[in-house]
Parts: C-alpha cells; structure tokens; sequence
C-alpha cells in the first residue's frame, strides 16, 4: 500500500499555489479587498439593510476570483474533459480542499459560501448527470461560466432531515405539474433564476421513491421568498419561501421521474467527503496556529508550549487529524474505485467526525490564543461558527452516525439507489 500523494497531484498543488500567490492574493489586497477576510469580514459581507444578504461588493469579488482561476482552467477541475474540467477525482477533490483549508481565510478558498478557485460546482455536476439533453444544452455553458444558477428546495419548514415526509407536492395536469408547498434553508436563492424543487408525485409519506425533482423558475406565479434566515454566522442567503399553485411544463423535471430524492443522495454522498476534508483542513490550521502562538507567547517568563495544559490537548487533536487523514483519503479513493455508494458508511464516519473535530479545534485556538483568540482579530470564532453549520446541514452529525449503524447492523446496503448515476469527473 503506498500512502503518498500522487505524484501528479502534489505537482498540482504546487501549481494552485502559483496560480494563487501570483493572480488571488494580489487581488484580495487590492482596492481594500481585505475587509472581507480581516476583523471586519462580518460587517464587510453582509448587506444589513437587505435581509442580511451578501454585499454585491462581496459576491462581485467571488466571481472575479472564480472567473480568473477558470481562465487559468483550474476552476472546473472536476469536471469531465469534454465541459474543459481535468477529470478530477474525489480523492483529488478531498486533498485539493483540505490543502487550501489548511492555509486559513482568503480569496483563494472560503467556505462559508462554497467558493474556491477549484470549484465544487454541485449544480454543473448534477447537471452533467441527470439533465436531459435540452437542459444540458440550456444550462451547461451557464453554469460553467456562472452566469446562471439554481438552487436547492430540499429540506421543509415541519420536517428537517426527514425528507420522505415532504409535504410539497406536484399534481399533473395536463403537459404541467402544478407545485405548492413550503421550503426552508433554501440557500442561494437570492441570486438564483431557478429551484430545484422536491415534490411528491406519487407515493406515501416515508417513501424513498414518488418524489421528483423541478427546475422551477424563481419568477414564477406563486413563487414567494417569505423571508430570510439570519445565521450564527452572517451574512445570510438561506431562505424559507412558498409554492402555491406554480405551473411548469413537464420538461421542467430534472432526472427521472419520482426519483429526484435518490439524485440529492448521491450529491450528498460525494460532497461529504468534500466537506469532511475541508473541516479536517480548517482544524489542522487552528492547530498549526495554535502551536505557533504557543512556541512565541511567553507569559510569566517561559514559553506556552512548555505547559502540558497546552500540549496535551493540541497532541490529542493532532493525532485525531492524523487518524481522520488516512481515513479520508481512504475512503475518497475508495469511491472513486468502486462508486460513491460503496462507502457509504465511511463517508458519513469522515463527515461527522471533522466537523466535530473542526469545532473542537477552532474552540481550542481560541483558548489558546486567549483575548485575541475571541476577538475577530483571529479568524478562529469564524471557523468555529462556520464549521458549527456542518455538524447540522446535509444531514445533522446524528443522521450520519445512525446511517452508520445502519450498515453496521444489516438495515441498509451499500449501493445505489435507482437512477443514481457518478458525479465525478472520473
């Protein structure tokens, strides 16, 4: 068993590197672009008088960054070749995001809303998976170049991580389905022109199968964004909004037909890993920091990091970075050999595990750190409340470990659901 990066892949990190010491980091410093990475990154981000939405100054950057890391043909680093992607894997993927989490806040990579210079574009790689050809042909080049998006209306205001128990529903009439239900922590739908709506069309409550997934445009008739939801960690793009009554032809169905959750499964199941590498990233620079801090800061004339109360925690967090890396990495080669649902078990092991261990991590930083640690002028209480998040969304850390126990104790199978196809470039 051999252990190293790849060979190809560790020259690629060191390619990202340029591209960001050389393009990114001079773009993050310019004009005052640093208010959203510094103490005033909050305040700086957030549009107080807009619902707490995202500054447009804020997301203008984002896509000044993205556009120059696709130019550069870094950006669609997942994708297939054919839609200019490198054919990226998910052990590529796990290791490209731990790698730039471990570096800390900066253009380059910001979790709080999904950006990065290599890109996790779900909605592109749905789309290049399940949409039909006149809507690969509609949306492909759009969402590449991030001229249009989607967004996601899984989850309902009275059930959460219950998404079999959907109250929303889609009645056929005719060449339309007509929608109406209520969805929540719909994020993105700010700037989105679509939403992909869960419904039910056929089935019972508590049903796998029977729900279908809708491409709805958001200036639908019936279509209300009834408010946003402010966070621990602002700004805010996560809506609760309403259906009622919306009409879309048949060809707004995305995937097949009463299988539209199985498609969100699979979405979830490789962007886990994703995840789980990023909480591991930002935990392992709260512990980098953290170390740095102690071997300077010299209170009552010795070193920090002469006092066991600061090694002993900082060792125990170390050794679970170790343990959750190999395991990571294990299990994204893993699906990449064998498919995303072979593991399904240590996909939700890798995600539970980091992003507690993240949450940990930030909160030991802060300590560590002490006055400065709590203030904003360290980034540790925004990892903190970020990766807070994690341990909730995608399923809350105890749906994991219950999906563990499921395969543990013969109540589920590690395979695909019907109609679930790759969404890796690989």
């Amino acid at each position: 068993m051999n252990f190293d990066i790849p060979a190809d892949l560790a020259a690629y990190l060191e390619e990202l590197d340029e591209f960001v010491e050389r393009e990114i980091k001079p773009l993050q410093h310019q004009d005052d672009n640093n208010r959203f990475f510094d103490h005033r990154r909050e305040d700086a981000r957030t549009d107080w008088d807009r619902d707490g939405l995202p500054n447009a100054e804020w997301e203008a950057l984002l896509h000044e960054a993205k556009r120059r890391a696709d130019a550069a043909g870094h950006y669609r680093y997942p994708l297939p070749e054919e839609y200019g992607g490198q054919n990226g894997t998910n052990l590529g993927m796990a290791i490209i995001r731990e790698h730039f989490a471990a570096q800390g806040l900066g253009l380059h990579n910001d979790l709080q809303n999904e950006h990065s210079v290599v890109g996790n574009n779900v909605g592109l790689l749905l789309m290049i998976a399940y949409g039909s050809d006149e809507q690969k042909a509609e949306w492909v080049d759009d969402l590449a170049e991030g001229r249009r998006g989607f967004a996601f209306g899984i989850t309902e205001p009275e059930h959460g991580s219950d998404a079999t128990h959907m109250e929303t529903t889609a009645v056929r009439d005719g060449d339309e389905w007509i929608i109406s239900g209520e969805k929540t922590w719909n994020t993105g739908i700010h700037t989105a022109s679509h939403d992909m709506i869960m419904a039910r069309t056929s089935g019972n409550a508590g049903d796998g199968d029977g729900i279908t997934a809708f491409l709805v445009p958001t200036r639908s008739e019936g279509f209300e964004i009834l408010e946003y939801l402010w966070t621990f960690n602002m700004p805010t793009d996560h809506a609760h909004i309403r259906l009622t009554d919306v009409r879309v032809p048949h060809g707004a169905i995305f995937g097949e037909e009463g299988h539209g959750l199985q498609i969100v499964q699979h979405f979830f199941n490789e962007n886990r890993i994703r995840q789980a590498a990023s909480s591991l990233g930002a935990a392992q620079y709260c512990i980098d920091e953290s170390v740095a801090h102690a071997l300077e800061r010299k209170p009552f004339g010795k070193a920090l990091a002469t006092n066991q109360a600061i090694q002993f925690p900082l060792v125990e967090l170390q050794t679970q970075c170790e343990m959750l890396r190999a395991l990571i990495h294990k299990t994204a080669w893993s699906m990449d050999e064998y498919g995303a649902f072979a593991v399904s078990d240590k996909v939700s092991m890798c995600n539970y595990w980091a992003n507690r261990l993240c949450c940990e991590a930030a909160d030991k930083a802060i300590q560590v750190h002490g006055g400065m640690g709590y203030s904003r002028h360290k980034p540790f209480e925004h990892i903190y409340r970020h990766h807070r998040r994690y341990r909730i969304t995608e399923g809350a850390e105890e749906i994991q470990m219950r999906r563990v126990a499921g395969y543990m104790f013969g109540f589920m199978s590690q395979q695909a659901p019907k109609g679930v196809a790759s969404i890796s470039g690989s």
